[in-house]
């Protein structure tokens, strides 16, 4: 979908279920990495709500991290010619891994 890059492009955190193309756009933040967003496995109403509680207890408890999230998830290059680069490089390192 869409949604979450409209989201992301105007600082609203993501919170999704990590299937298709949600799974390749929001990297779960888990405290100490890069995340853009959280995500959660399965589509059960615990792992939302789990999901959901990690987000607002960043965002009550750690407004700092919760803020680099927002920025992180702004300012990523979501556009084609992001995309395509590194599809391209994925064909180079097929070709030259042997």
């Amino acid at each position: 979908g869409l949604n979450q890059l409209y989201a992301m492009h105007y600082g609203t955190v993501p919170v999704v279920h990590a299937v298709g193309g949600l799974r390749d756009t929001v990297r779960h933040f888990d405290g100490e990495n890069d995340g853009t967003g959280w995500t959660f496995e399965r589509a059960t109403p615990d792992k939302l709500q789990w999901a959901l509680g990690q987000a607002i207890y960043t965002y009550q408890s750690h407004r700092e991290s919760f803020m680099q999230v927002a920025l992180r998830a702004c300012h990523q290059d979501l556009g084609w010619d992001h995309a395509a680069y590194l599809y391209e490089q994925k064909f180079y390192e097929a070709k030259y891994s042997h």
